[in-house]
């Protein structure tokens, strides 16, 4: 085989390589946060979270690109991107608390079924009778995940149902400044925002880190999201989104072994139904977004 053959293929191995990482990071991400959430308020392990990135990001890449890195044809919207972000953070944050870690991935995996039924209503798409069907299938997956009426997770079943919708809008305004914007600079401006608005409510919430095992986690909450967006972009910058879109799931099996690991928990078979709904009907959708070339599927990050 050529050379010339083989580097396509090798190529999208690597992007795959990398994001199977990143869904790594992100599950290590979320269960650091559910168990040093007990510690310290969630608005401290998301000033964390930001400030990592925004100094990781700075430090590294603007002595590499320079103004350029800057360069933004849509000010505004890097903002607006920014604080959508922000307010996922702090939603994805919250829920992790009232769910499992893998309970809570499986239910984030909803987000494409969720962008076709908003780009449906809002954004007037034509949306075809079989993704209609997978908009449901998983919708009863997430129901089967969450039970609302279970005492356990109760009221708070509503709050990831808000961040998945906050994620999609969320991801909708991605797809579009992706077009005319540079995705490290997008990266850039995310951090920088989600710093400046936490780092001006820190105050409110702010409390004394209790010990050093403490502030290591908080540490490697923000360490994991940074290092995670960067394998992100490096495995999407290698592969196209067709191929990769089946890989994100790998991440609902990095939480659970993680939820196992660290909380010894273990889905039920009505928990472990409503992750395969959600895989099955959220995995199809994004392959054919991606197959189609209309938005961008990307890991859920707390």
């Amino acid at each position: 085989m050529s050379a010339a053959v083989a580097r396509p293929g090798a190529q999208a191995a690597l992007g795959i390589t990398f994001l199977v990482m990143a869904v790594a990071c992100f599950a290590v991400l979320d269960t650091a946060v559910k168990y040093v959430g007990a510690f310290v308020p969630i608005l401290v392990a998301v000033w964390f979270r930001y400030v990592f990135q925004a100094v990781a990001v700075s430090t590294v890449m603007l002595p590499m690109r320079g103004r350029s890195l800057l360069l933004t044809r849509h000010p505004r919207f890097q903002v607006l991107r920014g604080c959508l972000l922000l307010m996922v953070s702090v939603l994805s944050f919250i829920s992790v608390q009232y769910m499992p870690v893998g309970e809570f991935t499986a239910f984030v995996m909803t987000t494409p079924l969720v962008i076709t039924l908003l780009a449906a209503l809002f954004l007037k798409e034509r949306v075809a009778p079989m993704r209609w069907a997978l908009v449901g299938g998983g919708f009863v997956g997430a129901l089967l995940v969450v039970q609302p009426g279970c005492d356990v997770i109760g009221w708070a079943s509503l709050l990831p149902l808000l961040m998945v919708v906050t994620y999609a809008w969320f991801q909708i305004l991605t797809s579009q400044m992706a077009r005319t914007e540079d995705p490290m600079t997008m990266h850039f401006y995310t951090g920088c925002v989600g710093a400046l608005v936490s780092t001006a409510i820190l105050p409110l919430v702010w409390q004394t880190i209790p010990d050093t095992n403490t502030f290591a986690l908080l540490c490697l909450v923000g360490l994991m999201g940074t290092v995670g967006h960067f394998l992100l972009i490096l495995a999407f910058a290698r592969a196209p989104a067709s191929t990769l879109t089946p890989f994100l799931y790998t991440q609902i099996g990095f939480a659970m072994l993680c939820g196992w690991l660290v909380f010894n928990h273990i889905p039920g078979w009505l928990e472990l139904t409503g992750i395969v709904l959600i895989v099955v009907c959220g995995a199809t959708a994004s392959w054919l977004t991606a197959r189609e070339h209309r938005l961008p599927v990307e890991p859920p990050e707390a």
